[in-house]
Protein backbone atom coordinates (compact mmCIF):
# COMPACT_ATOMS: atom_id res chain seq x y z
CA UNK A 1 0.00 0.00 0.00
CA UNK A 2 1.44 3.26 -1.25
CA UNK A 3 1.38 6.07 1.69
CA UNK A 4 3.22 9.71 1.56
CA UNK A 5 4.76 9.28 5.07
CA UNK A 6 5.55 6.21 7.46
CA UNK A 7 3.29 7.10 10.13
CA UNK A 8 0.44 9.22 11.17
CA UNK A 9 -3.19 8.22 9.22
CA UNK A 10 -3.89 9.10 5.94
CA UNK A 11 -6.94 8.52 3.16
CA UNK A 12 -6.70 5.54 1.00
CA UNK A 13 -8.98 3.81 -1.37
CA UNK A 14 -11.36 1.99 1.14
CA UNK A 15 -11.01 3.73 4.14
CA UNK A 16 -8.21 5.73 6.11
CA UNK A 17 -4.65 3.65 6.79
CA UNK A 18 -3.27 4.26 10.20
CA UNK A 19 0.41 3.62 11.14
CA UNK A 20 2.03 4.16 14.27
CA UNK A 21 5.28 3.45 15.92
CA UNK A 22 5.19 2.01 19.25
CA UNK A 23 7.61 -0.40 20.52
CA UNK A 24 6.49 -0.53 23.83
CA UNK A 25 3.14 -2.39 23.48
CA UNK A 26 2.27 -6.15 21.87
CA UNK A 27 -0.68 -4.86 20.91
CA UNK A 28 -2.72 -1.61 19.94
CA UNK A 29 -6.12 -0.46 18.54
CA UNK A 30 -7.39 2.74 16.72
CA UNK A 31 -10.17 3.87 18.69
CA UNK A 32 -13.37 5.74 16.99
CA UNK A 33 -16.21 6.51 18.69
CA UNK A 34 -15.82 4.01 21.58
CA UNK A 35 -15.41 1.31 18.96
CA UNK A 36 -11.29 -0.37 18.18
CA UNK A 37 -10.09 -1.44 15.39
CA UNK A 38 -7.33 -3.89 16.25
CA UNK A 39 -4.18 -3.04 13.92
CA UNK A 40 -1.42 -5.56 12.53
CA UNK A 41 2.19 -5.78 13.55
CA UNK A 42 4.01 -4.55 10.81
CA UNK A 43 7.77 -5.10 11.33
CA UNK A 44 10.06 -3.29 13.99
CA UNK A 45 7.36 -2.11 16.59
CA UNK A 46 4.92 -0.90 13.65
CA UNK A 47 1.85 -1.33 13.98
CA UNK A 48 -0.47 -0.86 10.92
CA UNK A 49 -3.73 -1.10 9.54
CA UNK A 50 -7.22 0.10 7.35
CA UNK A 51 -10.47 1.18 9.14
CA UNK A 52 -13.18 1.35 6.41
CA UNK A 53 -15.18 3.17 8.58
CA UNK A 54 -12.86 5.74 8.65
CA UNK A 55 -12.95 9.08 6.56
CA UNK A 56 -11.70 12.89 6.44
CA UNK A 57 -12.77 14.35 9.49
CA UNK A 58 -12.83 10.93 11.78
CA UNK A 59 -11.91 11.50 15.32
CA UNK A 60 -9.61 8.62 17.18
CA UNK A 61 -7.55 7.50 18.97
CA UNK A 62 -4.26 5.22 19.55
CA UNK A 63 -5.73 3.32 22.78
CA UNK A 64 -5.94 5.70 25.37
CA UNK A 65 -3.74 8.53 23.18
CA UNK A 66 -3.56 11.08 20.13
CA UNK A 67 -1.53 9.66 17.28
CA UNK A 68 2.07 10.55 18.05
CA UNK A 69 2.11 12.15 14.38
CA UNK A 70 -1.66 13.36 14.54
CA UNK A 71 -1.89 15.90 11.45
CA UNK A 72 -4.89 17.99 13.35
CA UNK A 73 -5.59 18.41 17.07
CA UNK A 74 -9.02 20.65 17.10
CA UNK A 75 -9.49 20.04 21.44
CA UNK A 76 -5.97 20.63 21.90
CA UNK A 77 -3.07 18.14 22.82
CA UNK A 78 -5.12 15.98 24.99
CA UNK A 79 -7.36 15.64 22.58
CA UNK A 80 -8.62 13.22 20.27
CA UNK A 81 -6.43 13.45 16.84
CA UNK A 82 -8.49 13.95 13.89
CA UNK A 83 -7.83 12.33 10.02
CA UNK A 84 -7.12 15.27 7.34
CA UNK A 85 -7.18 14.79 3.84
CA UNK A 86 -3.61 17.00 2.65
CA UNK A 87 -5.35 17.46 -0.65
CA UNK A 88 -5.68 21.72 -1.27
CA UNK A 89 -6.27 23.50 -4.21
CA UNK A 90 -2.89 25.47 -4.94
CA UNK A 91 -3.02 28.92 -6.58
CA UNK A 92 0.26 30.01 -6.65
CA UNK A 93 3.97 28.36 -7.44
CA UNK A 94 6.49 29.31 -4.17
CA UNK A 95 9.04 32.05 -3.64
CA UNK A 96 12.33 33.21 -4.43
CA UNK A 97 14.66 32.67 -1.67
CA UNK A 98 17.66 33.07 -3.04
CA UNK A 99 18.04 36.85 -1.54
CA UNK A 100 15.79 36.98 1.46
CA UNK A 101 14.92 39.75 3.80
CA UNK A 102 13.42 37.89 6.86
CA UNK A 103 10.41 38.57 8.91
CA UNK A 104 10.06 36.82 12.06
CA UNK A 105 6.49 36.35 13.16
CA UNK A 106 4.29 34.79 15.76
CA UNK A 107 0.94 34.32 14.63
CA UNK A 108 -0.78 34.48 17.76
CA UNK A 109 -0.15 38.31 18.15
CA UNK A 110 0.55 39.12 14.75
CA UNK A 111 -2.92 40.21 14.54
CA UNK A 112 -5.76 41.17 17.10
CA UNK A 113 -7.56 37.68 15.75
CA UNK A 114 -4.22 35.55 15.76
CA UNK A 115 -5.21 32.86 12.94
CA UNK A 116 -3.76 32.44 9.87
CA UNK A 117 -6.73 33.82 8.06
CA UNK A 118 -6.83 37.07 9.85
CA UNK A 119 -3.05 37.90 8.95
CA UNK A 120 -3.28 36.89 5.26
CA UNK A 121 -4.69 40.19 5.39
CA UNK A 122 -1.45 41.98 6.85
CA UNK A 123 0.95 39.96 4.34
CA UNK A 124 0.47 43.01 1.21
CA UNK A 125 1.97 45.38 3.94
CA UNK A 126 4.84 43.10 4.49
CA UNK A 127 5.55 42.91 0.56
CA UNK A 128 5.24 46.81 0.43
CA UNK A 129 8.03 47.35 3.17
CA UNK A 130 10.36 45.47 1.47
CA UNK A 131 10.22 41.27 3.07
CA UNK A 132 10.53 38.86 0.83
CA UNK A 133 10.75 35.63 3.60
CA UNK A 134 8.71 35.13 6.37
CA UNK A 135 9.64 32.90 9.57
CA UNK A 136 6.53 31.75 11.45
CA UNK A 137 7.77 31.21 15.07
CA UNK A 138 6.26 27.61 15.44
CA UNK A 139 2.51 26.34 15.13
CA UNK A 140 2.95 22.81 15.76
CA UNK A 141 -0.23 21.96 18.70
CA UNK A 142 0.79 22.69 22.45
CA UNK A 143 -0.94 23.01 25.67
CA UNK A 144 -3.06 25.91 27.08
CA UNK A 145 -4.54 29.01 25.41
CA UNK A 146 -1.49 30.77 24.52
CA UNK A 147 1.91 30.61 23.85
CA UNK A 148 5.71 31.04 22.03
CA UNK A 149 4.83 27.46 20.20
CA UNK A 150 8.55 26.08 21.68
CA UNK A 151 6.45 23.86 23.92
CA UNK A 152 4.80 22.00 21.48
CA UNK A 153 4.16 18.28 21.85
CA UNK A 154 2.90 17.97 18.72
CA UNK A 155 4.53 18.30 16.28
CA UNK A 156 2.63 17.66 12.62
CA UNK A 157 -0.21 19.11 13.88
CA UNK A 158 -1.01 22.93 13.52
CA UNK A 159 -1.83 24.59 16.70
CA UNK A 160 -5.83 24.58 16.97
CA UNK A 161 -5.28 28.05 18.16
CA UNK A 162 -4.76 29.50 14.70
CA UNK A 163 -7.05 27.44 12.50
CA UNK A 164 -7.31 24.24 10.84
CA UNK A 165 -4.15 22.66 8.28
CA UNK A 166 -6.13 24.55 5.10
CA UNK A 167 -6.25 27.76 7.31
CA UNK A 168 -2.02 27.44 7.01
CA UNK A 169 -2.32 26.03 3.70
CA UNK A 170 -4.01 29.15 2.69
CA UNK A 171 -1.89 31.52 4.64
CA UNK A 172 1.07 30.00 2.64
CA UNK A 173 -0.37 30.14 -0.89
CA UNK A 174 -1.78 33.68 0.22
CA UNK A 175 1.87 34.43 0.77
CA UNK A 176 2.95 33.27 -2.45
CA UNK A 177 0.38 35.52 -4.13
CA UNK A 178 1.95 38.41 -3.24
CA UNK A 179 5.85 36.89 -3.64
CA UNK A 180 6.48 36.28 -0.46
CA UNK A 181 8.52 32.80 0.59
CA UNK A 182 7.08 30.90 3.93
CA UNK A 183 9.60 29.30 6.57
CA UNK A 184 8.80 27.54 9.60
CA UNK A 185 9.91 27.55 12.97
CA UNK A 186 10.77 23.79 13.82
CA UNK A 187 11.61 22.34 17.35
CA UNK A 188 13.77 19.33 17.16
CA UNK A 189 15.73 19.38 20.49
CA UNK A 190 12.98 19.01 23.16
CA UNK A 191 9.02 18.40 23.75
CA UNK A 192 7.03 20.46 25.66
CA UNK A 193 6.11 19.50 29.67
CA UNK A 194 2.60 18.52 28.79
CA UNK A 195 0.55 16.86 26.55
CA UNK A 196 3.50 14.85 25.32
CA UNK A 197 2.66 11.26 24.72
CA UNK A 198 5.59 9.93 22.82
CA UNK A 199 6.66 7.52 25.46
CA UNK A 200 3.45 6.12 25.46
CA UNK A 201 4.33 4.32 22.54
CA UNK A 202 8.27 3.87 22.89
CA UNK A 203 10.19 4.50 25.83
CA UNK A 204 13.67 5.56 23.72
CA UNK A 205 12.39 8.63 22.49
CA UNK A 206 14.56 10.52 25.10
CA UNK A 207 18.05 9.98 26.58
CA UNK A 208 20.23 10.42 29.58
CA UNK A 209 23.44 10.38 27.24
CA UNK A 210 22.62 14.51 26.47
CA UNK A 211 22.15 17.59 28.65
CA UNK A 212 19.04 19.91 27.31
CA UNK A 213 18.07 23.05 28.98
CA UNK A 214 14.41 22.27 28.57
CA UNK A 215 14.22 19.05 29.71
CA UNK A 216 15.08 15.11 28.35
CA UNK A 217 17.19 15.02 25.30
CA UNK A 218 15.89 13.29 22.55
CA UNK A 219 18.00 10.01 21.49
CA UNK A 220 19.11 10.58 18.05
CA UNK A 221 21.84 8.29 18.47
CA UNK A 222 20.96 5.71 20.91
CA UNK A 223 19.38 2.62 21.05
CA UNK A 224 15.47 2.62 19.67
CA UNK A 225 16.38 5.79 17.79
CA UNK A 226 15.87 5.00 13.88
CA UNK A 227 12.08 5.62 14.74
CA UNK A 228 12.91 8.75 16.38
CA UNK A 229 15.24 9.92 13.91
CA UNK A 230 12.04 8.97 11.38
CA UNK A 231 9.72 11.16 13.05
CA UNK A 232 11.71 14.41 13.09
CA UNK A 233 13.02 14.02 9.15
CA UNK A 234 10.18 12.64 8.17
CA UNK A 235 8.13 15.69 10.02
CA UNK A 236 10.54 18.28 8.03
CA UNK A 237 9.92 16.84 4.69
CA UNK A 238 5.92 16.50 5.52
CA UNK A 239 5.73 20.07 6.22
CA UNK A 240 7.83 21.28 2.97
CA UNK A 241 5.44 18.82 0.35
CA UNK A 242 1.99 18.97 2.10
CA UNK A 243 1.91 23.12 2.85
CA UNK A 244 4.24 23.79 0.33
CA UNK A 245 6.62 25.55 2.26
CA UNK A 246 9.86 27.46 1.37
CA UNK A 247 12.37 26.24 4.38
CA UNK A 248 12.81 25.40 8.04
CA UNK A 249 14.16 27.23 11.02
CA UNK A 250 15.88 24.45 13.49
CA UNK A 251 15.80 25.87 16.70
CA UNK A 252 18.23 25.86 19.35
CA UNK A 253 20.43 23.26 17.09
CA UNK A 254 23.33 23.07 19.53
CA UNK A 255 21.16 20.89 21.62
CA UNK A 256 21.01 18.49 18.97
CA UNK A 257 24.58 18.76 17.79
CA UNK A 258 25.69 15.51 20.00
CA UNK A 259 24.86 12.82 17.33
CA UNK A 260 27.17 10.09 16.98
CA UNK A 261 25.11 8.66 14.14
CA UNK A 262 26.87 7.97 10.81
CA UNK A 263 24.53 10.54 9.61
CA UNK A 264 24.02 13.72 11.87
CA UNK A 265 20.34 13.69 12.16
CA UNK A 266 20.77 17.57 11.07
CA UNK A 267 21.61 16.66 7.75
CA UNK A 268 19.64 14.42 7.86
CA UNK A 269 16.27 16.55 7.84
CA UNK A 270 18.12 18.65 5.48
CA UNK A 271 17.96 16.15 2.77
CA UNK A 272 14.51 14.37 3.40
CA UNK A 273 13.64 18.45 3.05
CA UNK A 274 14.97 19.40 0.06
CA UNK A 275 14.09 15.80 -1.22
CA UNK A 276 10.42 16.89 -0.44
CA UNK A 277 10.42 20.17 -2.09
CA UNK A 278 10.39 18.07 -5.38
CA UNK A 279 12.94 20.44 -7.03
CA UNK A 280 11.89 23.71 -5.72
CA UNK A 281 14.56 25.55 -3.95
CA UNK A 282 14.13 25.93 -0.35
CA UNK A 283 15.82 27.47 2.35
CA UNK A 284 17.05 26.14 5.90
CA UNK A 285 18.53 28.15 8.63
CA UNK A 286 19.11 27.24 12.01
CA UNK A 287 19.89 28.86 15.26
CA UNK A 288 23.02 27.32 17.06
CA UNK A 289 23.92 29.61 20.22
CA UNK A 290 27.79 28.17 20.45
CA UNK A 291 28.16 29.16 16.45
CA UNK A 292 29.17 25.92 15.30
CA UNK A 293 29.75 26.40 11.22
CA UNK A 294 29.29 22.61 10.85
CA UNK A 295 25.96 23.83 10.27
CA UNK A 296 27.04 24.88 7.08
CA UNK A 297 29.56 23.19 6.28
CA UNK A 298 28.58 19.67 7.12
CA UNK A 299 24.80 19.41 7.94
CA UNK A 300 24.00 20.88 4.25
CA UNK A 301 21.95 23.96 6.24
CA UNK A 302 21.77 27.68 4.15
CA UNK A 303 22.33 29.94 7.10
CA UNK A 304 22.59 29.93 10.75
CA UNK A 305 22.12 33.08 12.81
CA UNK A 306 24.83 35.38 14.05
CA UNK A 307 23.81 36.31 17.83
CA UNK A 308 27.66 38.11 17.59
CA UNK A 309 26.04 41.05 15.69
CA UNK A 310 23.01 40.88 17.72
CA UNK A 311 24.60 41.17 20.70
CA UNK A 312 27.30 43.91 19.63
CA UNK A 313 24.64 46.05 18.15
CA UNK A 314 22.87 45.95 20.92
CA UNK A 315 25.65 47.22 23.22
CA UNK A 316 26.30 49.78 20.40
CA UNK A 317 22.78 51.10 21.07
CA UNK A 318 22.12 50.85 24.64
CA UNK A 319 25.87 51.05 26.35
CA UNK A 320 24.97 48.11 28.56
CA UNK A 321 27.46 45.36 29.32
CA UNK A 322 26.05 42.74 31.38
CA UNK A 323 25.17 39.55 31.10
CA UNK A 324 26.03 37.18 27.58
CA UNK A 325 26.22 40.70 26.49
CA UNK A 326 29.73 41.43 28.47
CA UNK A 327 32.18 40.13 26.00
CA UNK A 328 31.13 43.17 23.47
CA UNK A 329 31.60 46.22 23.22
CA UNK A 330 30.16 47.61 20.45
CA UNK A 331 32.83 49.18 18.54
CA UNK A 332 33.08 49.77 14.72
CA UNK A 333 35.94 47.04 14.74
CA UNK A 334 33.61 44.63 15.73
CA UNK A 335 31.31 45.16 12.85
CA UNK A 336 33.47 45.68 10.05
CA UNK A 337 35.36 41.83 11.30
CA UNK A 338 32.16 40.19 11.10
CA UNK A 339 31.16 42.14 7.79
CA UNK A 340 34.28 40.54 6.69
CA UNK A 341 34.94 37.03 8.04
CA UNK A 342 31.10 35.96 9.62
CA UNK A 343 31.10 35.42 13.77
CA UNK A 344 32.88 37.69 15.82
CA UNK A 345 33.99 35.23 18.19
CA UNK A 346 35.40 32.35 15.68
CA UNK A 347 37.23 30.25 18.75
CA UNK A 348 38.17 33.29 21.29
CA UNK A 349 38.20 33.00 24.89
CA UNK A 350 34.71 34.01 26.08
CA UNK A 351 34.95 35.23 29.72
CA UNK A 352 30.47 35.09 30.42
CA UNK A 353 30.66 31.32 29.70
CA UNK A 354 33.98 30.99 30.83
CA UNK A 355 35.00 28.86 27.55
CA UNK A 356 35.84 29.37 24.21
CA UNK A 357 32.71 30.37 21.69
CA UNK A 358 32.61 29.99 18.12
CA UNK A 359 34.56 28.51 14.78
CA UNK A 360 35.88 30.03 12.35
CA UNK A 361 33.65 31.57 9.40
CA UNK A 362 36.21 32.93 6.85
CA UNK A 363 35.40 31.99 3.80
CA UNK A 364 32.18 31.64 4.30
CA UNK A 365 29.45 33.90 2.52
CA UNK A 366 27.80 36.85 3.99
CA UNK A 367 24.49 35.88 2.93
CA UNK A 368 24.88 32.75 5.14
CA UNK A 369 24.80 34.65 8.16
CA UNK A 370 21.58 35.97 9.45
CA UNK A 371 21.65 39.37 11.49
CA UNK A 372 19.21 41.03 13.41
CA UNK A 373 18.58 44.50 15.65
CA UNK A 374 15.92 42.55 16.98
CA UNK A 375 14.21 38.39 17.61
CA UNK A 376 11.80 37.04 19.73
CA UNK A 377 14.47 35.98 22.20
CA UNK A 378 16.07 39.39 22.54
CA UNK A 379 12.89 41.46 22.91
CA UNK A 380 11.47 39.31 25.94
CA UNK A 381 15.39 38.69 27.50
CA UNK A 382 14.23 41.85 29.66
CA UNK A 383 12.32 43.75 32.41
CA UNK A 384 9.23 44.94 30.18
CA UNK A 385 9.90 43.88 26.66
CA UNK A 386 10.39 47.27 25.48
CA UNK A 387 11.92 47.28 21.64
CA UNK A 388 14.71 48.82 21.16
CA UNK A 389 13.44 52.41 19.35
CA UNK A 390 12.26 52.38 22.53
CA UNK A 391 14.93 52.03 25.04
CA UNK A 392 18.16 53.46 22.72
CA UNK A 393 18.70 56.99 20.84
CA UNK A 394 16.69 57.13 17.64
CA UNK A 395 19.63 58.41 15.39
CA UNK A 396 21.83 55.26 16.62
CA UNK A 397 18.83 53.01 15.59
CA UNK A 398 17.77 54.60 12.25
CA UNK A 399 22.30 54.31 11.50
CA UNK A 400 22.35 50.49 12.35
CA UNK A 401 18.80 49.84 10.47
CA UNK A 402 20.90 51.19 7.95
CA UNK A 403 24.00 48.82 8.59
CA UNK A 404 21.13 45.81 8.81
CA UNK A 405 19.76 46.11 5.72
CA UNK A 406 22.54 47.12 3.28
CA UNK A 407 25.16 45.50 4.64
CA UNK A 408 26.08 41.68 3.13
CA UNK A 409 24.58 39.33 5.17
CA UNK A 410 20.90 38.08 5.34
CA UNK A 411 18.91 40.75 7.37
CA UNK A 412 16.17 39.63 10.04
CA UNK A 413 13.41 42.20 11.03
CA UNK A 414 10.94 40.72 14.46
CA UNK A 415 7.14 41.72 13.59
CA UNK A 416 6.50 45.16 13.81
CA UNK A 417 9.54 46.61 13.70
CA UNK A 418 9.46 47.90 10.30
CA UNK A 419 7.01 50.47 11.40
CA UNK A 420 7.80 50.74 14.94
CA UNK A 421 5.45 49.05 16.79
CA UNK A 422 4.92 50.39 20.43
CA UNK A 423 3.71 46.72 21.82
CA UNK A 424 5.89 44.96 23.55
CA UNK A 425 7.07 41.23 22.99
CA UNK A 426 7.13 39.65 26.36
CA UNK A 427 7.58 35.49 27.15
CA UNK A 428 4.14 34.27 28.08
CA UNK A 429 2.67 31.01 28.10
CA UNK A 430 -0.62 28.87 29.43
CA UNK A 431 0.12 26.18 32.02
CA UNK A 432 -1.16 24.39 34.63
CA UNK A 433 -1.16 26.59 37.83
CA UNK A 434 1.58 24.51 39.04
CA UNK A 435 3.69 24.03 35.75
CA UNK A 436 3.06 27.92 35.57
CA UNK A 437 4.54 28.62 38.72
CA UNK A 438 7.76 26.95 37.58
CA UNK A 439 8.15 28.16 34.67
CA UNK A 440 7.66 31.70 35.85
CA UNK A 441 9.96 31.13 38.06
CA UNK A 442 12.51 30.10 36.02
CA UNK A 443 11.78 32.43 33.61
CA UNK A 444 12.71 34.92 36.39
CA UNK A 445 15.88 33.02 37.56
CA UNK A 446 17.36 33.37 34.04
CA UNK A 447 16.62 36.61 34.30
CA UNK A 448 18.17 38.10 37.18
CA UNK A 449 21.20 36.54 35.45
CA UNK A 450 21.11 40.98 34.16
CA UNK A 451 22.12 42.72 37.24
CA UNK A 452 19.82 45.55 36.27
CA UNK A 453 17.11 43.08 36.77
CA UNK A 454 16.83 41.57 40.06
CA UNK A 455 14.05 39.65 42.53
CA UNK A 456 12.37 43.09 43.55
CA UNK A 457 11.88 44.01 39.59
CA UNK A 458 8.36 42.98 39.03
CA UNK A 459 8.00 40.57 35.40
CA UNK A 460 4.86 40.19 33.47
CA UNK A 461 3.15 36.86 34.55
CA UNK A 462 3.83 33.98 31.58
CA UNK A 463 0.77 33.08 32.25
CA UNK A 464 -1.36 35.86 32.45
CA UNK A 465 -4.17 36.60 29.54
CA UNK A 466 -3.12 40.04 29.50
CA UNK A 467 0.91 39.51 29.28
CA UNK A 468 -0.59 37.73 25.88
CA UNK A 469 -2.81 40.49 25.12
CA UNK A 470 -0.39 43.03 25.68
CA UNK A 471 2.01 41.43 22.99
CA UNK A 472 -0.45 41.57 19.57
CA UNK A 473 0.54 44.01 17.33
CA UNK A 474 -1.29 47.13 17.14
CA UNK A 475 -1.39 47.97 13.01
CA UNK A 476 -3.50 51.46 13.89
CA UNK A 477 -0.12 52.43 15.26
CA UNK A 478 1.56 51.53 12.12
CA UNK A 479 4.24 54.57 11.76
CA UNK A 480 4.25 55.23 8.00
CA UNK A 481 7.71 57.34 7.84
CA UNK A 482 9.29 53.57 9.69
CA UNK A 483 7.19 51.72 7.24
CA UNK A 484 8.90 54.00 3.92
CA UNK A 485 12.57 54.25 5.98
CA UNK A 486 12.67 49.99 5.68
CA UNK A 487 11.22 50.24 2.18
CA UNK A 488 13.66 52.72 0.63
CA UNK A 489 16.71 50.70 2.38
CA UNK A 490 15.81 47.45 1.25
CA UNK A 491 15.09 48.73 -2.19
CA UNK A 492 19.04 49.95 -2.43
CA UNK A 493 20.26 46.31 -0.98
CA UNK A 494 23.34 45.88 -3.43
CA UNK A 495 23.37 41.81 -4.71
CA UNK A 496 27.10 41.57 -5.10
CA UNK A 497 28.78 39.35 -2.21
CA UNK A 498 32.44 41.42 -2.67
CA UNK A 499 32.55 44.14 0.15
CA UNK A 500 35.13 44.76 2.37
CA UNK A 501 35.58 47.39 5.39
CA UNK A 502 37.83 49.22 7.21
CA UNK A 503 37.34 51.73 10.65
CA UNK A 504 38.12 55.17 9.72
CA UNK A 505 37.89 57.12 12.95
CA UNK A 506 36.69 56.25 16.36
CA UNK A 507 33.33 55.20 16.22
CA UNK A 508 33.36 55.42 11.85
CA UNK A 509 33.72 52.67 9.96
CA UNK A 510 32.82 52.10 6.04
CA UNK A 511 31.67 49.52 3.84
CA UNK A 512 32.96 49.62 0.31
CA UNK A 513 31.32 47.56 -2.82
CA UNK A 514 32.13 48.02 -5.89
CA UNK A 515 29.81 51.20 -6.40
CA UNK A 516 28.85 52.68 -3.16
CA UNK A 517 30.29 53.44 0.20
CA UNK A 518 27.96 53.04 3.25
CA UNK A 519 29.35 54.92 6.38
CA UNK A 520 28.59 54.20 9.81
CA UNK A 521 29.05 57.10 12.34
CA UNK A 522 27.77 55.98 16.01
CA UNK A 523 29.84 59.26 17.33
CA UNK A 524 29.71 62.85 16.94
CA UNK A 525 30.21 63.91 13.51
CA UNK A 526 33.54 63.99 11.67
CA UNK A 527 35.84 65.61 9.07
CA UNK A 528 37.50 62.54 7.54
CA UNK A 529 39.79 65.14 5.37
CA UNK A 530 42.91 64.08 4.82
CA UNK A 531 40.97 60.40 3.66
CA UNK A 532 43.58 58.70 4.94
CA UNK A 533 41.80 54.76 4.46
CA UNK A 534 42.19 53.19 1.27
CA UNK A 535 38.77 52.17 0.94
CA UNK A 536 37.83 56.14 0.67
CA UNK A 537 39.67 55.84 -2.93
CA UNK A 538 38.00 57.17 -5.60
CA UNK A 539 35.54 60.01 -6.20
CA UNK A 540 32.45 59.70 -4.34
CA UNK A 541 29.02 61.38 -4.02
CA UNK A 542 27.09 61.39 -0.90
CA UNK A 543 23.50 59.88 -2.30
CA UNK A 544 22.10 59.55 1.08
CA UNK A 545 21.66 59.72 4.99
CA UNK A 546 20.02 58.09 7.99
CA UNK A 547 20.65 61.74 9.54
CA UNK A 548 21.95 64.90 9.02
CA UNK A 549 23.00 65.34 5.14
CA UNK A 550 26.89 65.47 4.26
CA UNK A 551 27.86 69.56 3.46
CA UNK A 552 30.47 68.44 2.48
CA UNK A 553 32.44 65.43 1.16
CA UNK A 554 34.25 63.60 4.19
CA UNK A 555 32.33 65.74 6.64
CA UNK A 556 30.17 62.62 8.33
CA UNK A 557 27.11 63.61 10.37
CA UNK A 558 26.94 62.33 13.94
CA UNK A 559 24.86 58.93 14.45
CA UNK A 560 23.98 58.40 11.16
CA UNK A 561 24.88 56.01 8.10
CA UNK A 562 25.54 57.69 4.88
CA UNK A 563 25.77 56.38 1.09
CA UNK A 564 28.17 57.25 -1.21
CA UNK A 565 27.53 56.20 -5.10
CA UNK A 566 30.35 56.37 -7.19
CA UNK A 567 31.07 59.20 -9.75
CA UNK A 568 29.55 58.14 -13.71
CA UNK A 569 32.28 56.78 -15.56
CA UNK A 570 34.96 56.11 -12.15
CA UNK A 571 36.22 52.70 -12.76
CA UNK A 572 35.68 50.50 -9.73
CA UNK A 573 38.81 49.83 -7.12
CA UNK A 574 37.01 47.66 -5.15
CA UNK A 575 39.89 46.03 -3.13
Amino acid sequence: MQRRYPIGAELVDGGVHFRVWAPAHESLAVVIDGREFPLGRDGGGYFAGVVEEARAGTLYRFGEWPDPASRFQPEGPHGPSMVVDPAYDWRHAGADVRDPVIYEMHIGTFTAEGTFRVAIEKLPLLRDAGVTLLEVMPVNEFPGRFGWGYDGVDLWAPSHLYGTPDDFRAFVDAAHSHHLGVILDVVYNHFGPDGCYVSKFSNTYFTSKYKNDWGKAINYDGDGSAGVREFVSENAAYWIDEFRLDGLRLDATQSINDDDSDEHVIALIARRARAAAKGRQIYLVAENEPQDVRILTEYGLDAVWNDDWHHAARVALTHKREAYYTDYRGTANEFVAMARSGFLYQGQWYSWQKQRRGTRSGGIAPRRFVCFLQNHDQIANSADGRRIHQIASPADVRALTALLLLAPQTPMLFQGQEFAAPSPFLYFADHKPELARAVANGRREFLEQFPSITAATPLAPPESLDTFLRCKLDWSARNEDAVAFHRELLGMRWPEERVDGAVVRDGLFVLRWESHLLMVNLGDAVDVDPADEPLLAGEWTPSWSSGAAMTALWKVPGHASVILSRADGEESRAT
